[in-house]
């Protein structure tokens, strides 16, 4: 806090104080690190404020600045804490301070930063300490008003000298005192930064402005950019990034030391590899951050930009929207806090500004000699502009009278992409409505207790496009009319029928778990294929309808109606003994181990066949060189035996109402909720049917797990139930019958485990065990974090 009664015209100056970091602190305690932060005062006025706290470090980076009123006798003390124990006795949690007097405030003013020794507060002070602390004093008053300290990388803060190598700042008086002595303050270090008088001087046409944080950038008034980082004589620095608003600096260029596992099939590897469009300038490339955020690299340069350099500027996008027709498949316009249109391209989870066919269009334009429409700043430049402007904080603008409101905020960052459900499902809807004819309905007369047959006899006789009209049901003998709610009971009891397993067409996909699989020996009924037909159909007039499926199918069920590749960590969920056979085999040398050849034995009404993985399997041994196609084949087979002909008539009956580059923006999480529907979760059931380990009701973390639960929406519950156990679906039991696949008798309830894991470390889930395991998390917030984190962004077996 700062007093506001501190009279600040009575000759006292004004000091912007910056403490950018401190460095090897003393450890006071085995198990803990200290959560550091630093306490400023002005000795006099009052004036009095703390930096946040860092947690669990020795080196604390804050980077925080504060504007002091400092007389010509007052001096400034800086002194670190250590949040844990401040509260807990009077002086406890001191970690160093420094103190700087009046004619040492002077010295340091404006020479950069400073790195200085942490002394003790007194000296019958008994607790050791340790450290540096760097910090920079810049006048805000007179000519230096406009001035700024050098900027530091943090981790340009070397540690100190030892003492054999380099002499120390002299001790303080051993006389009793409250503060370090003046010659505790050094003149100058090796870890500061040179000074404005040291400063190179910039090349002609460049200037050096600030940031509203206080962040130098330099301006190239000559190509009309803008870069983080200081030029050189003779342009810009090959070595340096310029950077975009909200884009860190290192992020300009392609990072190749990335460790993160990403899996091939989940739609993030399609982001960051993006095709380069054949009509992009020369010199020029299309990349993506992490967070999905589309941006032009000018390799040259160095240069990034969100601007488009094959569009012109000046061009008026939303003047040409009637023109350039609906929006690709997959694609959706969505605004900016500031109301500036952008687009999404939820096929590769992806945003841009520029409008999917915006170029394309422009290029056609000028093959015809049109000009596009512009937004009244004059002419536009040339589409292969030679440089692309970087807009940090401010942005030059060639025409200062600029319509503000056709051109973007300065300095406005491309939102990120962000995984929406309801949104795709929004997009889903309204392409499916533009296939619904305007006039007629789909009328169905059912009897409940022939629901199955009766419906089969219907539907199959109709047109597909007969399928799309308005659903209309009616149970025979029953008055009512259908607003949705008869015919969501309709598909409610006929999935419960065509569904069952007496039937013959599905089975579970193991003895212990409820999710269902086509079953390879339908063929004993010789209509099954016209069934599977009628089963696509219906899953297709529940989605096509806005209605959902009770029941729930296997992951790799979902993934082929996508027509995406299954692969071996698709079978982990179904059986987990055999994936474990198969990745043993994968790691390991198999020579003069296993002796198997490319056939597999299977049972069929009590008949041993055999089933060859390729032709003339069963003579073909599977050694070290072939492994890989071995077990391939065998995750092939494992899902697709006997069923290829089924799966193909289900699927031709859901594609007649749902084509399919419509869910081509879906993965196979996401389908799953479109065809069966998030259901109703009852948190006071899943509460009271949870087992936990390691913990108690009355455990923190446990109390804030089930507060986040509440906060969540019923799409986040149902993606959390999904993460732990699998599938969104609960039993019709409730959580009492949650089923577990590790061959248990009985139900395997829901379980929290706490661990003894880092706090870093992302929650993890065993949906063999419907356990998740959670680091004991230190807050709310932490907890909240890691846990959405976990939910949404990890994919497959092989994230921790």
């Amino acid at each position: 806090m700062s007093n506001a009664n501190f009279n600040k015209n009575n000759g006292a100056m004004k000091i912007r104080l910056t403490i950018l970091c401190a460095r090897n602190l003393a450890r006071r305690d085995l198990f803990r690190l200290p959560d550091p932060f630093a306490k400023i005062s002005v000795d006099g006025s009052g004036q009095c404020h703390s930096t946040d706290t860092c947690k669990a470090t020795l080196d604390p980076k804050w980077n925080q600045h504060y504007d002091l009123y400092v007389s010509k006798n007052d001096g400034i003390t800086i002194s670190v804490w250590n949040h844990r124990k401040i509260h807990k006795k009077e002086g406890g949690g001191f970690l160093g301070c420094v103190r700087i007097i009046p004619n040492a405030i002077q010295r340091l003013k404006d020479t950069g930063y400073q790195r200085l020794e942490l002394c003790k507060s007194s000296g019958d002070d008994s607790e050791a300490v340790k450290g540096q602390i760097v910090i920079s004093l810049l006048s805000r008053d007179g000519p230096n008003l406009n001035a700024s300290p050098s900027v530091v990388s943090l981790s340009a803060v070397s540690p100190p000298q030892s003492p054999s190598s380099d002499p120390q700042p002299s001790p303080v008086n051993n006389q009793s005192q409250s503060a370090p002595s003046p010659s505790a303050v050094p003149q100058s270090s090796a870890a500061s930064v040179a000074s404005p008088q040291t400063r190179h001087r910039l090349p002609d046409g460049w200037e050096e402005r600030r940031t509203s944080q206080g962040r130098l950038f330099y301006i190239n008034h000559v190509t009309k950019t803008t870069q983080w980082t200081p030029p050189v004589a003779n342009g810009l620095s090959r070595n340096s990034d310029s950077c975009l608003p909200g884009l860190p600096p290192n992020q300009g260029r392609r990072r190749s030391t990335k460790s993160r596992h990403n899996n091939p099939h989940n739609g993030h590897s399609s982001r960051h590899n993006l095709p380069q469009p054949s009509d992009l300038p020369s010199g020029y490339e299309m990349r993506t951050t992490e967070q999905g955020q589309v941006y032009f690299y000018h390799v040259a340069t160095g240069v990034s930009s969100w601007h488009d350099p094959r569009v012109p500027r000046g061009v008026d996008s939303d003047a040409l929207n009637d023109r350039l027709g609906p929006l690709p498949p997959g694609w959706e316009a969505r605004h900016t806090p500031s109301g500036r249109v952008y687009y999404v391209d939820h096929n590769r989870r992806t945003t841009q500004f520029t409008h999917p066919t915006l170029s394309q269009y422009l290029s056609n334009l000028g093959n015809n000699n049109d000009a596009p429409p512009t937004n009244g700043t004059g002419p536009a430049p040339a589409s292969t502009e030679t440089q692309p402007r970087v807009p940090p904080t401010t942005e030059i603008e060639a025409d200062v009278n600029r319509d503000p409101s056709k051109e973007p905020i300065d300095g406005e960052v491309l939102p990120k992409y962000k995984r929406d459900l309801v949104a795709k499902q929004k997009i889903l809807k309204a392409e499916l409505t533009a296939l619904q004819p305007q006039s007629g309905h789909c009328r169905l007369e059912v009897s409940r207790h022939e629901i199955f047959e009766e419906s089969y006899r219907l539907v199959m006789k109709m047109r597909s496009k007969d399928l799309r009209k308005r659903l209309m049901v009616k149970f025979r003998g029953e008055e009512g009319l259908d607003y949705g709610g008869v015919a969501r009971e309709w598909l409610y009891l006929l999935s419960h029928e065509m569904l069952n397993l007496e039937y013959g067409l599905f089975q579970y996909s193991t003895e212990n778990t409820y999710t269902l699989q086509i079953n390879p020996d339908s063929g004993v009924n010789p209509e099954h294929l016209s069934y599977f037909h009628f089963v696509g159909r219906i899953i297709g007039i529940a989605v096509f309808h806005g209605h959902y499926i009770d029941g729930g199918f296997t992951k790799p069920f979902y993934k082929m109606l996508l027509n995406k590749p299954i692969t071996l960590d698709d079978i982990e969920e179904v059986d987990q003994e055999l994936h474990r056979s198969l990745t043993w085999m994968l790691n390991n040398d198999i020579t003069n181990v296993i002796d198997t050849t490319f056939a597999v034995e299977f049972n069929t009404f009590g008949v041993l066949k055999v089933h060859e993985l390729k032709t003339g399997g069963k003579d073909i041994q599977v050694t070290e060189d072939n492994k890989r196609e071995y077990v391939r084949l065998y995750v092939n087979y494992r899902f697709m035996r006997g069923i290829e002909q089924q799966f193909l008539s289900l699927q031709k009956g859901f594609t007649e109402l749902i084509p399919t580059h419509l869910l081509r923006p879906f993965d196979e999480n996401e389908l799953e909720l479109i065809i069966g529907g998030l259901g109703s979760i009852d948190i006071a059931d899943w509460k009271a049917n949870t087992r936990l380990k390691h913990c108690t009701g009355t455990t923190p973390v446990v109390v804030w797990f089930w507060q986040i639960v509440e906060s969540f929406n019923e799409e986040m519950r149902a993606r959390l139930l999904q993460f732990v156990t699998g599938s969104s679906r609960v039993p019709l039991q409730g959580f009492k019958s949650l089923q577990g696949s590790t061959g248990a008798s009985g139900p395997r309830l829901f379980t929290i485990h706490v661990t003894d894991a880092p706090q870093e470390n992302l929650p993890k889930a065993h949906t063999c065990f419907n356990r998740i395991d959670l680091p004991a998390y230190e807050t709310y917030n932490r907890l909240y974090d890691k846990l959405c984190q976990a939910v949404e962004e990890t994919c497959g077996f092989a994230v921790e």
